[in-house]
């Protein structure tokens, strides 16, 4: 877990988060006029259908002004991106968008169908939702890997004992032995999800610790048990991190997930002050600057790609 979930990752989940909330959705958008197109990007067309869900997408972000050129807008820039990304080879597979999917509705206290059903309803579209987070998921990987943010690693024993030489003392962090519980639920069966929901949720107070923790999922039916180690608080997954930070008697509260339901049960927690520590938190801290550029560098890759582009606005 620790080599997988880097402190990069709290940008994304930034960019997934999204700036709105679902709230009550507009009247039943009007039968849309017949299909035209509006812009075309490198042959790739942009349709009338096309910018008339994303101003509704808009709406639902409580954007004000002109929505239909703004949506055209994003729309032109999307196409950029999103072919770069398929030029390198660097999109996010399905199920990682279907996981970012579930997380929103999740946050939002809605079943993966109820927040399909609000998309359509406000004239967005599930599918237009999810192609928006396959690009915002997909973009700053590409942008990291072009200008290397993130990339940097391991620190060397020179560098490590500098930084501690300049901060006078090795920074403290907290340690964490975690378990993954996962109430299992099959993708063909994904209708049964509150029921499991409701199921884990109960069993979090019979939770017996994590030395009877492989006895304890013998009393369930499709639970497992994953024994995620030793890991530092900034690599913590940012999806995690709050519900670990706020874990009651010894376990989080549930996440929804393409695995099915689970939540984490924490073995011990300790503040430490090593070398490995240190480094993970100046590892931590080093992202952080890059990515205070990251927006800067995401502009420069987008004029660039715009300047070869050949885009036509009908």
């Amino acid at each position: 877990m620790a080599s997988v979930y880097k402190a990069k990752h709290i940008l994304i989940a930034t960019v997934i988060a999204l700036s709105f909330s679902i709230g009550p959705t507009p009247a039943t958008m009007p039968a849309q006029a017949a299909t035209q197109v509006v812009a075309v990007v490198n042959k790739s067309a942009i349709t009338n259908s096309d910018v008339n869900r994303r101003a509704a997408f808009l709406r639902l972000q409580r954007r004000s002004g002109n929505l239909q050129a703004i949506a055209r807008e994003e729309l032109i820039e999307e196409a950029l991106k999103r072919q770069e990304i398929s030029r390198v080879g660097m999109s996010v597979s399905v199920s990682e968008v279907d996981a970012a999917f579930n997380r929103f509705a999740e946050s939002n206290n809605l079943s993966a169908s109820q927040l399909t059903g609000v998309l359509n309803q406000a004239g967005v579209g599930a599918e237009h939702f999810k192609a928006f987070i396959a690009v915002s998921m997909s973009w700053p990987r590409l942008v990291n890997a072009r200008y290397g943010a993130g990339s940097r690693g391991r620190l060397t024993n020179q560098e490590l004992v500098t930084r501690l030489l300049e901060n006078k003392e090795k920074p403290v962090t907290t340690e964490y032995f975690l378990q993954q519980v996962i109430f299992v639920v099959p993708a063909s069966k994904k209708g049964i999800t509150n029921r499991r929901k409701a199921e884990a949720e109960k069993s979090r107070s019979q939770f017996p610790g994590c030395e009877g923790s492989m006895e304890f999922a013998r009393n369930y039916l499709d639970v497992s048990i994953r024994n995620l180690g030793r890991v530092m608080e900034p690599e913590l997954p940012p999806e995690w991190k709050p519900l670990i930070e706020k874990a009651k008697n010894g376990t989080t509260a549930t996440r929804v997930t393409d695995r099915g339901v689970e939540y984490l049960a924490i073995c011990n927690q300790r503040q430490v002050s090593d070398d490995v520590a240190a480094e993970i938190v100046f590892r931590a801290e080093d992202l952080g600057k890059e990515q205070s550029g990251s927006n800067e560098n995401s502009d420069k890759y987008l004029e660039e790609l715009r300047s070869k582009a050949q885009i036509v606005v009908r």
